[in-house]
């Protein structure tokens, strides 16, 4: 039987340089210590092209619960043609690895990840993890596409979150061809935010629901970061399917949150339309009697709900999108 580990190798740093042309790198990258002083590597898989070109960089699982952007990574490496590739695939298959050992969307120490970008070399273990990661990956890419899922308790349509007046990352954004597209400037401490403001443009792209494969979502969003690696001059363009709905572009979105607890039902689903005043939810007590009923705002889509009936007060129940008028994104209509 031959070795787990073999063809695998471990760096320290991620000189792309260093690495063949012409081959598929499978890469373990040593980014911090665990509590008894042991390395901890994320795996990195990095495709070379025999020509020079871009640097395209997927990341997947900063959160360690959202795992449909592994196999994404997974399926884009495996349809890679390396005689004919131009450039470098660079794909970060999980990047909180101690938060995917405990099944937990948080790193080891309790906090998300994605809330301390660009992180500190002398900081929380959070922040030194990501401070690493920063300084090792972050500076080779030329163009990056951060997958995650919905969280714990909620569902999601695939929808992609992009600076929308950037001409660059609205392109990114359109050529995925997802249901919905949102607006959002990325001024946050967020690894797209950091990639942002380092000159590298951005998406983050929400593959659907948490702890599971989910596998329409997934074949969409593959071939769509294909169709982002053809654009880029990566990978030859295929002939894109023409059976998908059109995408709907919001101008912004906003979580719904309830004003009371008890038990929750949504009861929109995810890319549904709904009008001003439509019944959104309703809450109910532990013995069945009718306390809240809630309604939509505004009209809008709906990019995300709630599945989970236990509901606090304050419990996000509809993630609601205020749809775009024609003419407000250019850059991210048309074909």
């Amino acid at each position: 039987m031959p070795h787990l580990d073999a063809g695998v190798i471990r760096l320290d740093h991620l000189d792309l340089d260093a690495l063949a042309p012409g081959a598929l790198h499978l890469v373990r990258l040593h980014i911090a210590q665990d509590g008894l002083g042991r390395a901890i590597r994320i795996p990195v898989m990095v495709a070379r092209g025999r020509r020079p070109g871009p640097v395209v960089g997927l990341s997947a699982a900063v959160h360690g619960n959202e795992l449909n952007g592994i196999p994404v990574i997974h399926s884009v490496m495996e349809g890679l043609d390396l005689h004919t590739l131009r450039g470098t695939v660079v794909g970060v298959v999980v990047f909180n690895v101690p938060g995917l050992l405990l099944r937990q969307r948080r790193f080891a120490d309790g906090v998300d990840l994605n809330h301390v970008f660009p992180g500190k070399a002398d900081g929380t273990p959070a922040q030194v993890y990501v401070h690493a990661f920063v300084e090792k990956v972050l500076p080779r890419l030329d163009r990056l596409l951060d997958l995650h899922t919905a969280s714990f308790g909620r569902v999601n349509s695939l929808y992609i979150r992009a600076d929308l007046e950037d001409p660059v990352a609205a392109r990114m954004a359109r050529l995925q061809r997802p249901e919905i597209i949102v607006h959002n400037p990325p001024a946050d401490p967020t690894l797209r935010g950091t990639a942002a403001a380092m000159g590298i443009p951005a998406i983050t792209v929400e593959i659907g629901n948490p702890q599971r494969y989910h596998r329409a979502y997934v074949r969409r969003t593959v071939a769509g970061v294909r169709a982002v690696l053809a654009d880029q001059g990566l990978v030859r363009k295929r002939k894109a399917t023409t059976d998908l709905p059109p995408t709907i572009v919001c101008t912004r979105s906003r979580w719904l949150r309830t004003d009371a607890g008890g038990l929750l039902r949504v009861l929109p689903k995810v890319t549904d339309l709904v009008a001003e005043g439509e019944e959104l939810a309703r809450l109910r007590d532990e013995f069945g009697r009718l306390r809240r009923t809630f309604v939509a705002p505004e009209a809008g889509v709906v990019i995300g709900r709630s599945v989970d009936p236990v509901a606090p007060t304050g419990t996000r129940f509809v993630h609601l999108g205020t749809i775009a008028g024609p003419g407000d994104f250019p850059a991210a209509e048309g074909g």
